[in-house]
């Protein structure tokens, strides 16, 4: 027990900025009730009309957190992997929170949990994890404005273009193994823009597209696109 709660401890301690400005009591608090989840591929993790998860700590794998309108469609707000911290799974305990949010795991997940009411408890507490829940219930706004302004206000061609240059940043490769449903799904667009675009950007030289994949063979001409810089024909918002 002594030696899962030094490790517990320790994990909680690489994940929190606020670690040092708990009381002991509350550091001891808090690694009783974490625990060690895992999530299969394809699990529903977190709805609006189920009980609150927690605040997760991701060690590995990748959740997908989203919108889902009433006719089904689901707009990606963004991702989170390892080393992140998802708190809108938490989003019972956070008033500043008003809109829906789903969160499914897009590959196997290993994760911490701190329940809902044990990290609620803290936060009414310390002023510090009161300030650091805030914080990153900022940063989620911030990414969901991100993704709507793309949505409403930009081309295909460049939301496709920052998609494709986002992701390879995180590889520092030039092959994304992603399909044109997968990418359609993280863009909210739908599959067939996707994959008709893809297809202007292989006649344009910028992209290889192979089965389950593609590669990038001109980045910073990509890169110009995604920062608007380069001119094209015109393309439907979708």
């Amino acid at each position: 027990m002594e030696r899962k709660e030094a490790a517990d401890k320790g994990c909680l301690a690489c994940s929190f900025p606020f670690w040092d400005k708990l009381t002991d009591a509350q550091q001891v608090f808090l690694c009783r009730f974490a625990r060690p989840v895992h999530y299969d591929k394809g699990a529903h993790v977190h709805s609006p009309t189920e009980n609150c998860v927690g605040i997760l700590l991701l060690r590995s794998g990748q959740l997908r957190a989203y919108l889902l309108g009433e006719d089904g469609r689901d707009v990606t707000l963004y991702r989170l992997f390892a080393g992140d911290v998802c708190i809108l799974s938490a989003s019972c305990v956070l008033d500043a929170v008003t809109f829906d949010v789903h969160i499914d795991a897009e590959e196997p997940v290993e994760a911490y949990c701190i329940g809902a009411g044990a990290f609620k408890r803290v936060m009414d507490e310390n002023i510090y994890v009161r300030c650091y829940a805030y914080q990153m219930t900022a940063e989620s706004y911030s990414e969901t404005m991100w993704a709507m302004q793309q949505i409403l206000f930009m081309s295909a061609d460049r939301r496709l273009a920052i998609f494709l240059t986002d992701e390879l940043a995180k590889t520092g490769g030039a092959d994304l193994r992603m399909t044109h449903d997968q990418i359609a799904r993280y863009m909210g667009s739908a599959r067939e823009v996707v994959s008709r675009m893809l297809k202007y950007f292989a006649q344009e030289g910028l992209v290889q597209l192979w089965r389950g994949g593609l590669t990038v063979l001109d980045k910073p001409r990509l890169q110009k696109l995604a920062r608007g810089e380069t001119g094209g024909r015109s393309r439907k918002r979708s």
